[in-house]
């Protein structure tokens, strides 16, 4: 008999990452789906993040005398129940509705932070309101200065106390598979209108109910009744900053007075500098090889930064992770815990919160075991000891 995933719609089915995102690309319309999975030109960095993994082999230890495996650990103050934070990602009430609003109980209920993106389709202030010391928030830096910091005011407001600030973005990466959906910006082409068709169950949860999803963090810099995703789109092309510099980062931390993270950061000069710059954290980031293709992923340089800055501040990194033995590598390398982006989302687009639910559940006990197989009691039992790369 032929090996096949299981080829159905029920999530809980699913054995893996791999098997969940099969699940979401059969729910979701192409050009949805794309816009989450599709990576930049060519897409060398969003094969490379997860090439990589396959090049860095264990060292388990035997006879160790494990027994129970402890996932908790602490990240900036924080206790999480596994080192996983979900990143920040734009759209996501494309794939399911509120879709932001699941992915943020669904992590509170795993015992792990959620970070919401300027440009989501949920109001930051409002679920804070709703999950209170639960969310981080992510800042896209505009050129326009004030916008930028009535976003901070705003994060502020809803009781967030890390800013994620995204470093790599002086302009758009050219993700052309993307793009190959529209017959002109926004403009859905034929076969993709008819796929839309195709998918029947996504139309009635999604459009019919509410119609294509704003951009609520956005609202108040659009002129009223022109909220749409279409103008959100257009006022994000306006506002990209392709002046943004160090600058730009002092005048955040003067601003925020909780702890800041830069996001996007690929190499030690630039992890050295953000230390001086007063950043509490970094991400080593290639923003899921949706910007500059052929750039390398955050696991490669993650030794060499962990060597200069490791005892500075806090280092996460993120891109191409689905299975939980990977996020231990990370660890073992010298991170302090792992962002993930398209896994939560393909459970989301799986089956909306209790999708997203089972996406991190099936990563726990991957690292349960992965860290049981290796012979460690706990997290801290990690380190590049374990590690042939």
């Amino acid at each position: 008999m032929r090996r096949r995933y299981y080829t159905g719609h029920d999530f809980r089915r699913a054995l893996t990452i791999e098997e969940l995102r099969q699940v979401a690309k059969r729910r979701v319309p192409n050009f949805a789906f794309e816009y989450l999975e599709g990576g930049a030109e060519d897409e060398v960095s969003l094969r490379r993040n997860r090439d990589v993994f396959e090049r860095i082999a264990w060292l388990p230890r035997t006879l160790a005398g494990v027994g129970a495996s402890d996932l908790a650990t602490q990240l900036l103050g924080e206790r999480l129940a596994m080192p996983l934070v979900i990143a920040p990602t734009g759209f996501n009430g494309m794939l399911w509705p509120e879709g932001d609003r699941q992915l943020a109980r669904a992590a509170a209920a795993a015992g792990i932070p959620f970070t919401l993106s300027t440009v989501s389709n949920y109001d930051v202030v409002k679920l804070g309101e709703e999950l209170p010391g639960k969310i981080w928030f992510q800042l896209y830096p505009f050129k326009d200065h004030r916008s930028a910091e009535r976003l901070i005011e705003r994060a502020a407001q809803a009781g967030c106390d890390k800013l994620v600030v995204t470093t790599d973005v002086p302009m758009l990466g050219a993700r052309e598979w993307d793009q190959r959906n529209y017959r002109q910006p926004l403009k859905l082409s034929l076969r993709s209108l008819l796929d839309v068709l195709a998918h029947p169950g996504w139309l009635a949860r999604v459009m019919i109910p509410r119609g294509a999803p704003e951009f609520s963090n956005l609202a108040e810099f659009l002129p009223a009744g022109s909220r749409s995703a279409l103008q959100g789109v257009r006022f994000m092309g306006t506002q990209i900053n392709t002046a943004l510099d160090w600058s730009d980062i002092a005048r955040y931390r003067k601003l925020w007075s909780g702890q800041l993270i830069l996001k996007g950061i690929l190499c030690v000069d630039d992890a050295r500098r953000a230390v001086d710059a007063g950043a509490d954290g970094i991400v080593l980031s290639n923003h899921g090889g949706r910007q500059l293709d052929g750039a390398v992923s955050g696991i490669e340089i993650l030794p060499s930064v962990a060597t200069a800055v490791g005892d500075q501040m806090a280092i996460l990194v993120d891109g191409g992770f689905r299975r939980g033995g990977e996020v231990l590598k990370a660890l073992a390398l010298g991170a302090d815990a792992v962002m993930i982006g398209r896994p939560a989302l393909y459970g989301l687009g799986a089956g909306g919160e209790p999708g997203v639910a089972h996406a991190l559940g099936l990563l726990r006990v991957e690292m349960q075991r992965t860290l049981a197989l290796l012979g460690c009691r706990a997290l801290g039992d990690l380190g590049p000891h374990l590690i042939r790369a």
